[in-house]
């Protein structure tokens, strides 16, 4: 019984060992796979375009982007300086596709964040503890996956003016259900595994083991989670926008600026088509990514 802590202390050792070489081996074939970086490249580009660009616009150029001028209503892209051309209140298109993109990108990343925390957290939980605690998670999971999801967010959008802030916490409040499945059966596998077993053994708290020991194992699977998830999200806003439960106008939004230009399919069809273009590239290199990471993650190419 003595040399329990230190068997378990030589294997945690080479499990730590064994996770740098496989992330390093995990980064050098996303470097490889060019359109998985290039995919990174464009969400980059965007994240920073969205998150910048509007700060300097507001402060430099003193420009707003609810600005209106009626004569310059309908303006085509390139015309008299419209990059993107003007709405049917004479706004910037271009100004709103920017402001758009960091409330939509905005969502998409912090719903992401907390839809994978929360998921994963109850995951860890119902999967290690079991017995009474996974059949209450277990019962939550099986009760939100009963209902669909749109009509619950529609009930709450319905009840509560849907700003970002509110819009977040209603994706991140019913969208873990997936997630927390995943987790939970990858844990059921991984803590009967040795060195989990070992680590008990030798006296670790459970705390200890579900961060250190189980986490990084569980980790892969969320990272490629977490990209499809977003994608997802910038796809539910637009779907809420469209029914008009989404953020509400004269806030922009890439989901409520499809949604408001459908009215004008004949005198300002270019209000129609970048936004669209934007979500679906947004979408796509959202999908890349995680089939790239998918891939770069996968333990069994690594044991090959």
């Amino acid at each position: 019984m003595a040399r329990e802590p230190k068997i378990a202390s030589l294997e945690s050792a080479e499990a730590q060992r064994h996770s740098r070489s496989f992330w390093r081996d995990a980064v050098a074939f996303i470097l490889r796979d060019r359109l998985t970086v290039v995919a990174i490249g464009v969400l980059l580009a965007a994240t920073l375009v969205c998150s910048l660009s509007p700060v300097v616009l507001e402060r430099v150029f003193q420009l707003e982007v609810n600005d209106t001028s009626i004569p310059d209503r309908f303006k085509l892209p390139g015309e008299d300086g419209y990059v993107l051309g003007t709405d049917q209140l004479g706004r910037d298109q271009l100004l709103r596709l920017i402001y758009g993109g960091r409330v939509s990108l905005t969502i998409a990343y912090l719903a992401s964040v907390m839809t994978v925390t929360i998921g994963v957290a109850l995951g860890l939980l119902a999967g290690y503890y079991g017995k009474a605690v996974d059949d209450l998670i277990s019962w939550g999971i099986n009760t939100l996956s009963a209902i669909p999801p749109l009509f619950l967010l529609l009930i709450a959008a319905a009840v509560w003016e849907p700003s970002t802030e509110v819009l977040v916490f209603m994706l991140a409040a019913l969208g873990w259900v997936g997630t927390s499945r995943l987790v939970r059966g990858e844990v059921l596998s991984l803590k009967e595994r040795d060195y989990v077993l070992a680590a008990r053994a030798s006296g670790a708290s459970d705390l200890r083991i579900l961060v250190i020991h189980i986490l990084p194992n569980v980790f892969p699977i969320v990272m490629v989670t977490m990209t499809i998830i977003a994608g997802n999200l910038i796809l539910i806003e637009s779907g809420l926008s469209y029914l008009g439960m989404g953020i509400q106008p004269p806030t922009p939004t890439w989901g409520n600026m499809l949604t408001d230009s459908r009215s004008y399919l004949v005198t300002g069809v270019h209000l129609i088509v970048m936004p669209g273009i934007l979500i679906m590239i947004t979408v796509l290199c959202f999908y890349l990514v995680g089939d790239g990471l998918r891939d770069a993650l996968d333990p069994r190419r690594y044991q090959q």
